[in-house]
């Protein structure tokens, strides 16, 4: 007689496939952006329309999605619940710290995190690199707002008026110019700075105010598009380039997007 018994892997475990058939139709609303039609949402879940309209019955019964008079699909209240739910239990500097030290890992360099603390940006996080930086800026550590890398970007992205205010202060009686590739800038020069860094989401020192020393800054955002952290990623000159596009700035770049995407809510 033939043993007809399926023997489930100790180390797998079953599940419901429905539950995750459905699960995953509602990822696809989720992340198509827009309401979505029955045509696209079935070649996104690669079935039939005929068997996708049973699932999409059901999540439409519990709330979690909703179909709209041109008849597209799109989220409801039960899954926006879940998400609000979510975003609660997400600790943002923890995802920051995450995301430095997977960064650090990687390229073995000195990486940072740093947040506003009101008035100056606060380093909380300090990870040296095999290579020592002479520097004296450490953990605890309070930053200029004019001449490091954290605090222009702070500076960039803080509502018009308080930006005005810091910067009309600094420029009434500066201690000494801020510099970009070794050039002073003036205000308004160093206000278009600032246009630029909000654009690009990213500030480069080149030996600025640390000799022989490179930094690379970018910021994360919440969900509701403030800034939380930034995290910096500092090397010597001689082997950490951070122009555009440099291998370093573009690890600083994804490492940020990584822990947005996380604090928003995306995998």
């Amino acid at each position: 007689m033939i043993d007809t018994t399926i023997t489930i892997p100790k180390d797998q475990k079953q599940g419901i496939s429905s539950l995750e058939l459905g699960l995953k139709i509602l990822e696809h609303i989720a992340e198509y952006g827009k309401p979505i039609t029955l045509k696209a949402l079935a070649e996104l879940s690669e079935m039939s329309p005929s068997r996708l309209h049973k699932y999409l019955v059901s999540l439409v019964k519990l709330g979690y999605i909703s179909q709209q008079s041109d008849s597209k699909y799109t989220l409801a209240t039960s899954s926006l619940k879940i998400g609000i739910s979510a975003l609660r239990l997400i600790d943002p500097i923890q995802s920051a710290f995450l995301c430095a030290e997977k960064l650090h890992r990687e390229y073995d360099r000195t990486i940072t995190v740093a947040i506003w603390n009101g008035n100056y940006p606060l380093v909380i996080k300090w990870l040296d690199s095999s290579r020592s930086l002479n520097v004296n800026i450490r953990l605890g550590s309070q930053l200029s707002p004019f001449t490091s890398a954290s605090g222009r970007i702070f500076l960039a992205f803080l509502p018009d008026q308080r930006r005005q205010e810091i910067v009309d202060e600094f420029f009434a009686n500066p201690p000494a110019l801020p510099r970009h590739m070794g050039q002073p800038l003036n205000k308004s020069e160093f206000m278009k700075l600032l246009e630029e860094i909000r654009e690009e989401k990213v500030c480069r020192f080149m030996q600025d105010y640390l000799p022989d020393i490179n930094v690379v800054s970018a910021p994360i955002f919440d969900v509701d598009n403030n800034i939380s952290s930034i995290i910096n990623l500092l090397g010597q000159t001689s082997d950490t380039p951070v122009e555009k596009g440099s291998i370093y700035e573009q690890a600083v770049l994804h490492a940020c997007q990584t822990a947005t995407q996380q604090l928003r809510g995306y995998s």
